[in-house]
């Protein structure tokens, strides 16, 4: 049995600039006021155990996490563009159902002296720009910063959420923008580039919630966001809907490679199949946005999976984790 915890003491602090956690929190709190004002009657937000949300039925709910080293690197992003990625990666998932994103929790473990109030900053900004309330979440220490968040999201209408596995054989795929610019915004940083539409993207994604919006109410067979990779993620949708894909071309951001299209990931536009094109174009010029981009087609051989012609390249990010059961000691 283990005694209790040694409570930290300032030295071991998260936030010594404001002199202990709580600090840090009540500085977080007044940022959150400031920008998003007053919680409505009968709901509670940052400061106490648990937020308190009125919700609607159903609810979409989607969590996902930046990794220092991982999902960015400080000598090429600010403490306010990480908070605003860790936001915007989750409200991406809630964007590829159709949906759009309510409120938000978030847990930052960062080392000692980083400064929260930046990181803070950066997911209430992202916050703000996607209409999705910071109600809550958790501070601690940690050897690099992690952000993970959990938003919430609700559907406008009657038409349920577009799932990953709803296409079949003849629907006509579609995304809503060039790919790669985020890959090769990383490409341009890395070469010494500060600033441009390329570095943009790498630093401060987009989260498509207009166009998913606008594709579920076309009644889109199947969307997602393209997080990993165009060849990647439309193998998984793919293989959620049990068909075959056939690509006659792939659009490539300007300034960004072919390579960087199909594999570099981080694009977060949509991924769209649907039986009807017509209607979706029509959908998204009534929402006053580009046109969505004709890029293939599903088909009933579920073995197929090409570009022009040709098998397309397993490109794409994948997490290595863990090891397959044969491969653990017993």
């Amino acid at each position: 049995m283990t005694g209790p915890k040694p409570v930290p003491g300032p030295v071991d602090g998260v936030a010594t600039m404001w002199g202990d956690e709580d600090a840090a929190v009540e500085r977080i709190l007044k940022l959150t006021e400031r920008i998003f004002g007053p919680p409505p009657s009968g709901e509670l937000w940052v400061g106490d155990d648990a937020a308190v949300v009125e919700v609607t039925s159903p609810l979409l709910l989607s969590c996902d996490a930046v990794v220092e080293g991982v999902h960015f690197d400080l000598a090429f992003s600010s403490l306010e563009d990480v908070g605003w990625k860790a936001l915007t990666v989750a409200v991406s998932d809630i964007a590829a159902m159709g949906g759009c994103p309510t409120h938000a929790v978030c847990t930052m473990a960062v080392p000692q002296g980083t400064d929260v109030e930046r990181l803070a900053a950066g997911v209430a900004e992202a916050g703000a720009e996607w209409s999705c309330r910071i109600v809550g979440g958790d501070l601690t220490s940690a050897s690099q910063i992690v952000l993970s968040v959990t938003v919430t999201g609700r559907l406008h209408g009657t038409a349920p959420a577009v799932r990953r596995s709803g296409a079949a054989p003849g629907d006509e795929l579609f995304v809503t923008g060039p790919l790669g610019a985020s890959a090769a915004g990383l490409r341009n940083l890395r070469e010494g580039a500060r600033e441009g539409a390329l570095v943009d993207a790498h630093r401060r994604p987009r989260a498509r919630l207009a166009e998913g919006m606008a594709a579920r109410r076309a009644g889109v067979s199947a969307m997602m966001d393209v997080s990993d990779g165009l060849a990647l993620d439309l193998r998984r949708l793919a293989h959620a809907s049990g068909v075959g894909v056939a690509l006659f071309g792939v659009p490539v951001a300007a300034g960004a490679t072919e390579s960087e299209a199909l594999g570099g990931g981080e694009d977060y536009e949509l991924l769209m199949a649907t039986r009807d094109p017509d209607r979706l174009a029509a959908a998204f010029q009534a929402a006053g946005l580009r046109p969505p981009l004709h890029i293939g087609a599903c088909t009933a051989d579920v073995s197929e999976c090409t570009l022009e012609g040709r098998p397309m390249p397993l490109l794409g990010w994948q997490h290595a984790i863990g090891r397959p059961a044969s491969q653990r000691s017993s």
